[in-house]
């Protein structure tokens, strides 16, 4: 068997979306993924700008067919349960990709990865990856043991590396640099016969504030009448002081906090173990050098406030895969060649990171659009995922104004007793 051009480690989305891309561009793939799918994942809801390169990929036509809940919208719920103005995605993006869906992972990961094989890719499931190759600072292949034979070598020019948190290249090289600031721990389960609106607000995303603002609640509809409820807080708060406390103590203390959403849980039962991940967000100091290059959240993983998970991995795969095409189209698969895609991606990461920043801080979206209506747009752009815009950036004088106004007014209250 021929050396492939391209090794890819991992079929989750970046993965198999970036192997399907360099496929579809000619060039020879193998992907290896540890597991079997399908598998369980967190992180279902999909946001609109995933349409683009869903659509690159030849998924569409599934997607549209299937079964998963379709998604119009994001509300939010402040900490005294009042819910906002729903941010409707085609009201400010007439186009059909500003309707999305709200997926089961298991399912819809499954479907990347047939995909990535419908497109020639020689996809190896319950093959894990043991090492990285490297010559001098160029990687040249993968070490990797098959579920069915011995261990075997495959050279590669290029190795893209779509493994996710436990990244093989992001440890070994230390590239990786955990958030200062997004130091957030989450705990999650699954509820049937839980509240669901209708109409186009019944595949909502909701975010929920618990009283405190301590930490938020999301609240995403999936299919077979089941809905994914979890908690995100800073790491210390949820895990410092409750070390003889489980999962489910943490989580319905959280619940008990949060208002907006007893009433939703009211008459629902519980289909699902808890499970909780803990600090999580992360970025590494390059994507890409010699040979190689880091994809999804094998590059970095942020907040999932706005349910960017699945939109960055397919993003980085789709970018990348480009760039990686006309590295190897000139024979030069260098660092500098590799990270071409690299400033125009953590550009829009940044902008989604310091939208997160600003929830965290106290921002109120509801006071946001209320003083500057004709901009409501600036801040649908950054949930639907339109990250690459730069008018994006006129949002944060906005936002500094309204801060600004804010702590003056909270400044003059001893005045006012």
């Amino acid at each position: 068997m021929s050396a492939p051009d391209v090794v890819v480690i991992g079929g989750g989305p970046s993965g198999s979306a970036a192997a399907t891309l360099l496929a579809q561009n000619g060039h020879k793939v193998e992907l290896f993924e540890r597991e079997r799918f399908p598998r369980f994942h967190i992180g279902e809801s999909l946001i609109p700008h995933t349409y683009h390169t869903l659509k690159r990929l030849g998924l569409l036509d599934k997607m549209k067919g299937s079964h998963f809940i379709k998604k119009y919208s994001v509300q939010f719920v402040n900490e005294r349960g009042k819910l906002s103005e729903p941010f409707y995605f085609v009201d400010h993006e007439p186009h059909e990709s500003s309707q999305t869906w709200q997926v089961r992972r298991s399912e819809f990961d499954h479907a990347l990865l047939n995909n990535a094989r419908d497109h020639g890719v020689a996809v190896h499931e319950g093959a894990r990856v043991l090492e990285v190759l490297f010559e001098g600072s160029r990687a040249v292949g993968v070490r990797v043991k098959p579920a069915d034979g011995p261990e075997r070598i495959v050279k590669s020019k290029v190795v893209v590396d779509a493994s996710g948190q436990s990244s093989l290249i992001i440890d070994r090289l230390n590239l990786r640099e955990w958030d200062p600031v997004l130091k957030k721990a989450a705990v999650w389960t699954y509820w049937k016969g839980a509240y669901r609106d209708i109409g186009r607000d019944e595949g909502a995303t909701i975010v929920l504030q618990t009283q405190g603002k301590k930490g938020w609640f999301w609240y995403i509809p999936l299919h077979d009448d089941i809905l994914s409820v979890g908690v995100v807080a800073g790491y210390d708060y949820l895990f410092q002081n409750r070390e003889a406390k489980d999962l489910e103590s943490i989580y319905f203390e959280e619940v008990a906090r949060c208002p907006g959403l007893q009433p939703r849980l009211a008459n629902a039962q519980r289909c699902d173990v808890f499970r909780a991940q803990k600090e999580y967000s992360y970025r590494a100091k390059k994507a890409a050098g010699d040979g190689w290059v880091l994809v999804g959240d094998a590059f970095g993983f942020l907040d999932p406030l706005y349910s960017s998970g699945v939109l960055l991995a397919l993003t980085s795969a789709r970018m990348a895969a480009d760039c990686i095409s006309d590295a190897l189209a000139d024979e030069d698969v260098s660092e500098s060649r590799l990270r071409a895609w690299e400033p125009e991606y953590t550009k829009g990461m940044d902008r989604m990171r310091r939208l997160v920043c600003e929830f965290y801080e106290g921002l109120n979206f509801g006071k946001l659009v209320r003083r500057n209506p004709d901009r409501k747009g600036l801040i649908t752009d950054v949930l639907i995922g339109n990250l690459f815009k730069d008018d994006i950036d006129d949002l944060w004088p906005l936002i500094e104004d309204l801060k600004r106004d804010e702590a003056k007014s909270e400044s003059m209250k001893p005045l006012m007793v």
